[in-house]
């Protein structure tokens, strides 16, 4: 098997997609330029597509790409788009044609002076102001509908590098789970040659074989879980599930070091797409109030009829008979707003409280996430700095020192077994603090709403 990194047919296709798309966020676009150095494809000795070789970057940009649920919620974004120009429009004006004043005895236009054939317009006017309100309401709910779209790319993102990151620790967890299997089978080699020596215990050989039982059943374990991974990152980039991936092996152990909370907290306030969507739905409530109450005042109906008369009139008037025209108009009198109008105050007045409230809730909820996310990572970051200079080091020193004790009859092998397995427990525990910041991470700019918040 070998990789091969410039599958061009692929990238010519995945720019084109990437030109196509409106489903970036800021700075996908020039990603997706340098996307060929960041993916390729893995092939077995047939030739055919067995893996998808992924970096972080990379899994996020095919996410954003094809990702069918964030299309969905893109082109509902554009249907919304065409709403406000049709609620700014008046309504459609009514043609009317009528045959007026027959007579039934005959039919026959000519015979009564008012019989007449009619065609007629109609035309409603709102009340001035109405109109610009139902198209400033609809406007916010298209702009609440865009932020959305950005909300989802967040959320997309965070999810596509949460997941990245687990199955990266996982894969490094099955690589310490090989290095151990192996070693333990080193052990078993020791402790044979010993017993056969006549200087170790068949319980020692005993011991060993079922350690590396339990290593290869936890090395069971986690190729399911990452099985499980695979299937979610595959899904979340419109892949089929039972498409295989691998992941970058060299990524960067360092951790970047974050504003405090309350700098975090204004960057939020300004570029969290989700605060945006409550903002704006904020603005659609009171438009709808403010139009609500418009609606006391009484819309006007404007029509003009032109009748065509055949015929002639009496002698002593003499001449044919004149066609007629005819002007209306109409007012709608609010007659039931104590029960109509009033009520629909009430109601918009509600919502536009609800709104209020909600935004707040949201602006909690994110401050929360963020102090919650911010905590994690430091949490992570000081676990990973202290496995990866203090204890690791420790611990396989005491592994070197107890086997060498060991093989000299001066440690027995519970004591070596068990000094291995605690490595074996903090070389786990490193690779799952690193997952983790990198994961606490991911939240952190999903909370904020943008990555670019860090060095």
């Amino acid at each position: 098997m070998h990789i091969r990194n410039h599958d061009n047919t692929f990238v010519r296709q995945f720019l084109a997609r990437s030109k196509r798309s409106g489903l970036c966020l800021p700075g996908c676009a020039l990603a997706a330029v340098f996307t060929f150095a960041l993916v390729a494809r893995v092939y077995g000795n047939t030739g055919e597509d067995v893996a998808l070789y992924l970096t972080e970057s990379a899994a996020v940009a095919l996410a954003l790409e094809d990702n069918p649920g964030l299309a969905a919620m893109q082109l509902r974004y554009e249907a919304l788009l065409e709403v406000p120009s049709q609620a700014g429009t008046l309504p459609d004006p009514v043609v009317n044609l009528n045959a007026m004043n027959f007579p039934t005895d005959s039919f026959d236009r000519s015979q009564e002076p008012m019989t007449q054939l009619q065609v007629g317009l109609t035309q409603m006017f709102p009340f001035p102001g109405k109109l610009g309100l139902q198209e400033e309401a609809a406007s916010f709910d298209a702009m609440a509908a865009g932020y959305s779209v950005d909300e989802m790319r967040v959320q997309l993102a965070k999810n596509v590098k949460t997941t990245w990151w687990q199955i990266y620790y996982l894969d490094r967890a099955r690589d310490t789970l090989q290095k151990n299997e192996n070693l333990m089978r080193q052990f078993i080699s020791v402790a044979r040659t010993k017993y056969e020596t006549g200087k170790g215990l068949q319980q020692d050989i005993l011991l060993a074989q079922l350690e590396l039982s339990r290593l290869m059943d936890q090395g069971i374990q986690l190729a399911a879980l990452r099985r499980h991974q695979v299937i979610q990152i595959n899904t979340l980039m419109n892949r089929p599930a039972s498409d295989g991936v691998s992941l970058a092996e060299s990524v960067s152990l360092e951790m970047p070091g974050l504003p405090g909370e309350s700098e975090l907290y204004n960057v939020a306030e300004s570029q969290r797409p989700t605060l945006k969507v409550q903002e704006t739905n904020v603005e659609a409530a009171r438009s709808r109030l403010a139009l609500a109450e418009m609606d006391q005042y009484p819309d006007f109906m404007v029509g003009v009829t032109y009748g065509e008369r055949s015929g002639d009139n009496p002698p002593f008037m003499g001449g044919s008979r004149a066609d007629l025209l005819s002007v209306m108009v109409g007012i709608e009198i609010p007659l039931y707003s104590g029960s109509k109008q009033s009520r629909a105050i009430s109601q918009r007045t509600r919502e536009l409280a609800r709104s209020r409230y909600a935004m707040l809730d949201e602006k909690n909820t994110v401050r929360a996430a963020i102090s919650a996310a911010l905590t994690d990572y430091q949490r992570s970051q000081d676990q990973f700095e202290l496995l990866g200079s203090g204890i690791i080091p420790q611990a396989q020193q005491t592994v070197q020192s107890m086997l060498a004790a060991y093989q000299v009859s001066e440690v027995d092998f519970l004591n070596l077994l068990r000094s291995q397995m605690t490595l074996f427990s903090y070389e786990l525990q490193y690779w799952q603090a690193l997952s983790e910041a990198r994961q606490a991470l991911a939240r952190v700019e999903a909370a904020v709403g943008e990555g670019a918040f860090y060095e």
